[in-house]
């Protein structure tokens, strides 16, 4: 049996592992030991036990318990903690998801102990190194053993960085293996859209039409940081919720409730009101926001994973940023890149609107990946 550590640090990253964490507990139980890890990166309210048994998760075997600091020292704490416990643990590999700060520790720590990577999402890039996200995705690549790429353009991304794809095993960090798997996170939109139909309460209390919405979320520091692109998102709200005659509902990331309180033009923020159209919810667990999404015309988000599960779903979406990984979306003309122009923005919507696309091919896979993956990492030489 392979012991691995899993490592996650905030609410998506469990979101991800759980469906590795379902498919080890349902076909290889024999195979793999999992141990889960939380950095404690982020710390989420929603995380609670209802959190831990509508997503099927294991609650975390250890919490380290970081807390949120600056990238440096978040980093490096994160690391010493993470080395401590693999010395401990002696893993036969660690799982990192992603592009966060508890990605990066985890990789890094594992690599400088000789443990082989196992990095799941690898391969995207947004080309823009301003991106914390980018500087992580790129280093835990280039420590890793085994790369999983959801995509195609991952698989190219690599090999435009000297990372050959179809090497034969056994694979070690000087010559790692590279595999398109899917995206298992198509796995859970699968898996979690029909709980979410029977568990979801979200529209109980919201007097949105249910029939007739758009869905909105930023919080991107880029946007909710900026006084002048906050403005002109919210301000595209509420042009569009006029003179589209849909209503909006927007569910407040805590950093950007955090900023509309504070923002310069209240006048502003009071006009975001049901009377004008939109609707201001707080923040929504991952049921709630799948069955959100599958009932939307139109899903408008500077989340990447948001962008992901619009495709999944079968959303046209308008992407509230000027670049985005997930190209596909965009070359196949089922997503826009609108940044922070409000004309951009209502123009996108107003054309999803009136042309709402209907080919969505499988290029994020069948739904499978995280067999594909654990088939893998089970049969394959590595370490």
């Amino acid at each position: 049996m392979i012991k691995i550590l899993t490592i996650v640090g905030a609410r998506p990253q469990f979101i991800k592992a759980a469906a590795i964490t379902r498919k080890i507990q349902s076909s290889f139980d024999r195979d793999v030991n999992e141990i889960l890890v939380h950095t404690g990166q982020h710390y989420d309210q929603y995380m609670s036990e209802v959190f831990f048994r509508e997503m099927g998760i294991p609650e975390p075997a250890f919490n380290l318990g970081i807390g949120s600091a600056n990238h440096g020292f978040q980093t490096g704490e994160m690391m010493r903690a993470l080395e401590e416990l693999m010395l401990r643990e002696k893993p036969a590999g660690v799982i990192v998801y992603g592009d966060t700060n508890s990605t990066l520790a985890g990789a890094l720590a594992a690599s400088k102990l000789f443990i082989p990577v196992i990095h799941i999402e690898a391969g995207l890039r947004s080309f823009n190194k301003s991106m914390p996200e980018e500087i992580n995705r790129i280093v835990t690549d280039h420590v890793s053993t085994m790369m999983f790429s959801p995509t195609v353009t991952g698989i190219r991304n690599l090999e435009r960085e000297g990372l050959v794809h179809g090497d034969s095993a056994p694979y070690h960090i000087d010559h790692p293996g590279i595999f398109h798997c899917g995206d298992i996170m198509y796995d859970n939109t699968l898996f979690f859209k029909k709980q979410s139909e029977a568990f979801s309460e979200v529209f109980e209390n919201l007097k949105a039409d249910r029939k007739n919405y758009l869905l909105a979320t930023i919080h991107r520091p880029s946007n909710t940081d900026s006084t002048e692109r906050l403005g002109q998102i919210l301000n595209a709200l509420l042009v569009i919720s006029k003179s589209l005659n849909t209503e909006i509902i927007l569910p407040l990331h805590p950093r950007t409730a955090q900023k509309l309180r504070a923002f310069p033009d209240q006048s502003l923020i009071g006009s975001l009101d049901p009377l004008n159209g939109i609707h201001l919810i707080p923040p929504v667990s991952f049921l709630d926001m799948i069955r959100l999404e599958s009932h939307a015309r139109l899903i408008m988000t500077d989340s990447g994973g948001v962008q992901k599960e619009a495709w999944f779903l079968k959303k046209p979406v308008v992407i509230l940023r000027a670049e985005t990984e997930w190209v596909e979306i965009t070359e196949h003309g089922n997503g826009i890149l609108a940044d922070a122009s409000t004309e951009k923005i209502v123009q996108s919507a107003e054309y999803f609107l009136n042309n709402p696309p209907a080919d969505f091919p499988p290029v994020y896979g069948n739904g499978d990946a995280a067999r594909e993956i654990l088939d893998i990492i089970t049969t394959v030489r590595w370490g």
